[in-house]
């Protein structure tokens, strides 16, 4: 018995050297760090590495950092110095919004008379990337009762009190008496799908349209034999912010005859969400409303909301958020989500999401540089089988 406990107070004894002697290597272990700056511009891309300019060792987990929320962050990491002993440290560095808010860039803008001051300014775009409420003003001497142009400026200042200016022509005139809406079926000018088909198919492509209850009647076959290979039919849409979804007229009869006849169809559902548990919302819904058909594409997010911008109350950041909570809402549910934006607001509004993207982008050779699957080429295309009304035709790359 005493031979044990004479063991068992060794092996303490020596845990304790051991332990007393790692703690003294470690704190006693020549470390250098130096930084390549303090300052990190929020929602920029940033691993540990960026930030270190100088260190007497290898780091061991070059860890991403979090730059979404503004203000001093403690960073604590470990290292392996060059005498091989491991070290923790901490830096303190300081995110930073030096962005501008994004705001009306044309040259002119037209309102009626008795258009308010509010309603004038709400109506030109201004966002920011991290402020949801950047002040966006006119300033100049303009009067919004009296017809005529006026030289004034946009001014959009965020919380971090980053400011854009942009002067442009205001032109005040009278309401419009013209009650003309008729419009012509007959179409002389429009887009072949033939001649997108000749131009663009080949063995990476495939060559497809995306509708909504606009498209008015459709004969499948001839869509088919036409060579439409793809479809994304849109499912609905937001009736305003918090307010009930409506189903688009066309949508059950649409999904039920392009299944019938073997066309693969992606759904697309036009967004009034202003925040992720809007967002959740809107995907289960759009779920509860395809349960019973074949949907082989991916579930699209279309957020569209541009002219009225300021009415949401969102940053591009939680904008994007909303989006990928919509998109990781229907993957979870095991379909493929994408995000659908023009090439203006891919490049300028959203931020990085790792999900797949459909561009519009109305040209011949689009210059957009970033990833897509799919790109809407026009939205003047002409179909047999769809006689009603003109279609968007896409590009899917394989």
């Amino acid at each position: 018995m005493k031979k044990v406990i004479i063991l068992i107070i060794t092996i303490v004894l020596i845990i304790i050297s051991i332990t007393f002697y790692n703690y003294y290597k470690i704190n006693h272990a020549k470390k250098i760090v130096e930084l390549t700056t303090t300052e990190v511009e929020t929602f920029s891309s940033v691993k540990l590495k960026d930030l270190i300019s100088t260190i007497n060792g290898k780091i061991v987990d070059n860890k991403k950092i979090d730059t979404t929320k503004i203000g001093k962050q403690e960073i604590t990491f470990h290292y392996i110095t060059d005498k091989n002993i491991k070290v923790p440290y901490t830096i303190e560095i300081n995110i930073v919004d030096k962005t501008p808010p994004l705001i009306y860039q044309s040259s002119k803008y037209s309102v009626t008379v008795n258009t308010t001051k509010k309603e004038l300014e709400e109506s030109l775009f201004c966002g920011d990337n991290y402020d949801p409420n950047p002040k966006c003003t006119i300033e100049g001497d303009y009067d919004l009762n009296t017809t005529g142009e006026y030289n004034v400026t946009f001014k959009g200042v965020d919380s971090s009190n980053n400011i854009s200016t942009h002067s442009f022509i205001l032109k005040v005139k009278e309401k419009s008496n013209n009650k003309n809406t008729s419009s012509n079926s007959s179409y002389t000018d429009y887009t072949s799908f033939n001649d997108i088909v000749k131009e663009y198919k080949n063995n990476n492509t495939k060559i497809g349209i995306d509708i909504s209850h606009w498209q008015g009647k459709i004969d499948y076959k001839i869509v088919k034999s036409s060579g439409v290979e793809f479809v994304y039919i849109r499912v609905g849409r937001g009736n305003g912010i918090g307010e009930d979804y409506v189903l688009d007229d066309k949508f059950e009869e649409y999904i039920k005859g392009f299944n019938k006849v073997k066309i693969p169809v992606g759904v697309y559902f036009y967004s009034n969400a202003n925040s992720k548990e809007d967002a959740i919302k809107e995907a289960k819904w759009v779920l509860s409303k395809i349960k019973k058909y074949q949907v082989d594409l991916e579930i699209v997010f279309d957020w569209e909301n541009w002219d009225y911008f300021q009415e949401y109350d969102l940053s591009f950041f939680s904008l994007t958020e909303t989006a990928k909570a919509f998109i990781n809402t229907v993957e979870k549910a095991g379909y493929k989500g994408m995000l659908y934006s023009s090439k203006y607001y891919l490049e300028n509004i959203w931020l990085p999401l790792k999900s797949n993207i459909w561009l519009a982008h109305y040209t011949n050779q689009t210059n957009y540089e970033g990833q897509y699957q799919v790109w809407q080429i026009c939205d003047d295309g002409k179909v047999d089988g769809i006689a009603d009304n003109l279609v968007d035709i896409n590009i899917m790359y394989k």
